[in-house]
């Protein structure tokens, strides 16, 4: 993934993602996904945590919410929205590729506006099919990128192929 963003580019990105959360709410993209409760997922590239507070109600008290992200800031602000709201199934991950999660141990994958950032594709998407379980699910949106740079992109690996487009993300299942 790409260096960390600068103290006054990540509050002026979060700003942004509020307002785009707040015209589009991220409960909206969730839908499509299908997470049930007591789902455990990991949100690869979670930002400022815009999935967070939608995710906790899907999954539910007995599911698990796994925030990874390379910026500190990004971090501290997931950290600071689960203390605020009192969720104690968020967990955070400080990374640029590597989870450090098990094999096999996440239902859903969510890699949302993040797909063009990557430097190397092939290493994160090798890691996030080695942490989603067989009947797993890669939830994918960028709207940096067109259809066919996110099917291409996903599927090109080897790793993935595309089980449903939906209006707002790209549900894939690993091969």
């Amino acid at each position: 993934m790409d260096k960390p963003q600068s103290s006054f580019s990540f509050r002026g990105m979060a700003f942004i993602l509020k307002l785009r959360d707040f015209f589009r709410p991220r409960g909206d993209v969730l839908n499509e996904v299908g997470i049930q409760p007591g789902a455990l997922v990991l949100d690869f590239g979670c930002g400022p945590g815009g999935y967070i507070l939608p995710l906790a109600q899907l999954v539910g008290p007995y599911g698990m919410i796994y925030a990874l992200d390379i910026n500190p800031l990004a971090i501290r602000a997931v950290k600071k929205l689960a203390f605020k709201n009192n969720l104690s199934n968020v967990e955070t991950i400080i990374s640029d590729s590597k989870t450090g999660l098990s094999d096999m141990s996440m239902d859903f994958v969510l890699l949302y506006d993040v797909l063009h950032h990557l430097d190397h594709p092939e290493d994160i998407l090798a890691e996030l099919s080695r942490v989603l379980k067989a009947d797993g699910i890669l939830s994918v949106s960028d709207h940096h990128l067109k259809e066919e740079g996110i099917t291409a992109g996903i599927t090109a690996s080897g790793y993935f192929r595309l089980l449903r487009k939906g209006k707002k993300v790209y549900n894939f299942a690993r091969v």
